[in-house]
C-alpha cells in the first residue's frame, strides 16, 4: 500500500487502500480482543471453577454423543479422569496462554491432542480447521475411541467444532445440532462469526453431496450388474431416463423392467421373451 503523508497528518492512498484499510481494522479487532481475552482469562476462569464448585448443573463437560465431550479447559489433575472415561482424543481451540495441558501429559496417557489456537469471543475456526477436527473426532469413533472438545469455558469454539461434527456425521442441520447440543450442555453461546462458520460448513457439505435425478431414483453401479449380460445392444450403457408419471407403479415394477431384459451370465436357460429396447424404455 502506498501512503502519502501531508502536513495536515492525512494520508493518501491508491486504489487498494479501501481493502488495506479493511484488513488493518480486522488486525486491530483481533488485537483488541486479543488484550482483553488475556486480562479477563484468569477472573472468568476462577469464575468457572466457583460455578462449578457451588452449582451441580454447571458441569466442567457434558457428553454430547458416545464419543463426544464437550467442555471447558482442562487442568492437568482432569487427564486421568478423561482417560477413565475413554478419552482418546483431545481437540485445543484454546491460544497458548490459556492452555492448561501440554501435548506431552496427554501423549503419556496415550491421549492424541489436536490443538487449533483460535482466539478467544468474537472469532472461529477456519474451515481448513473445522474440517480437520472434524475427521479427527470420526477417526476416534470409528475406533471406539471419545474425544473431548474443550475452548476455555465450552460455550463457543467448542461448540463451533461439535455442531460441525453433527452436521457432517449425524446428518443434522444446523439448527437441529444446536437445538439438541443446547439439550445436552445449556450453556453453550456462539459468536456470529462462529454461527456462520458453522452454516457456511453445512452448505459445503449439501453442495458436495451426489445429486440424485429424483426423490425416488435408485442409483445402479457396476457391482450391481456382477454376474449380468445384456441380451441385446451390448454396447448401450446405462443412462438417465425421465421419471414415470404414473405415479401408482410401484418402484419394484420398474425395476423388474430392467432386470427382465438381463440374465444370469453363463447360464444355458434362455428367457422366455426378450423386451424390445423401446418396450424396456416405456416402463
Amino acid at each position: 500500500m502506498k501512503i502519502e503523508e501531508l502536513e495536515d497528518g492525512e494520508c493518501v492512498m491508491d486504489e487498494r487502500g479501501y481493502h488495506e484499510r479493511q484488513i488493518v481494522r480486522v488486525d486491530a479487532k483481533r488485537a483488541l480482543v486479543g488484550a482483553g481475552a488475556r486480562i479477563l482469562f484468569y477472573p472468568t476462569l476462577l469464575y468457572n471453577v466457583l460455578r462449578n464448585k457451588i452449582e451441580a448443573e454447571f458441569r466442567w463437560w457434558d457428553e454430547v454423543d458416545e464419543f463426544v465431550l464437550l467442555g471447558a479447559v482442562p487442568f492437568p489433575k482432569d487427564v486421568p479422569h478423561l482417560k477413565k472415561l475413554g478419552v482418546g482424543g483431545v481437540i485445543t481451540l484454546n491460544e497458548p496462554y490459556e492452555t492448561l495441558v501440554p501435548s506431552k501429559l496427554y501423549h503419556t496417557y496415550g491421549i492424541d491432542h489436536l490443538v487449533i489456537p483460535t482466539r478467544d469471543y468474537l472469532f472461529a475456526p477456519s474451515f481448513a480447521d473445522i474440517s480437520k477436527a472434524v475427521q479427527f473426532i470420526h477417526q476416534n469413533a470409528s475406533s471406539g475411541r471419545t474425544t473431548y472438545v474443550h475452548c476455555k469455558a465450552g460455550r463457543g469454539r467448542s461448540t463451533t467444532i461439535v455442531l460441525c461434527y453433527l452436521v457432517e456425521y449425524k446428518h443434522m442441520t444446523p439448527a437441529a445440532a444446536m437445538e439438541y447440543v443446547r439439550s445436552r450442555r445449556p450453556r453453550v453461546l456462539l459468536a456470529p462469526s462462529q454461527w456462520k462458520a458453522v452454516q457456511k460448513y453445512s452448505k459445503h457439505r449439501a453442495s458436495s453431496l451426489p445429486y440424485s435425478p429424483s426423490a425416488d431414483a435408485v442409483l445402479i453401479t457396476k457391482d450391481d450388474l456382477e454376474g449380468y449380460h445384456s441380451t441385446c445392444h451390448a454396447g448401450m450403457e446405462l443412462a438417465i431416463v425421465p421419471k414415470v408419471t404414473k405415479k401408482t407403479m410401484p418402484m419394484i415394477a420398474r425395476l423388474s423392467c430392467l432386470f427382465t431384459s438381463l440374465k444370469v451370465s453363463g447360464s444355458s436357460v434362455p428367457t422366455s421373451r426378450r423386451l424390445p429396447v423401446s418396450e424396456a424404455l416405456a416402463c
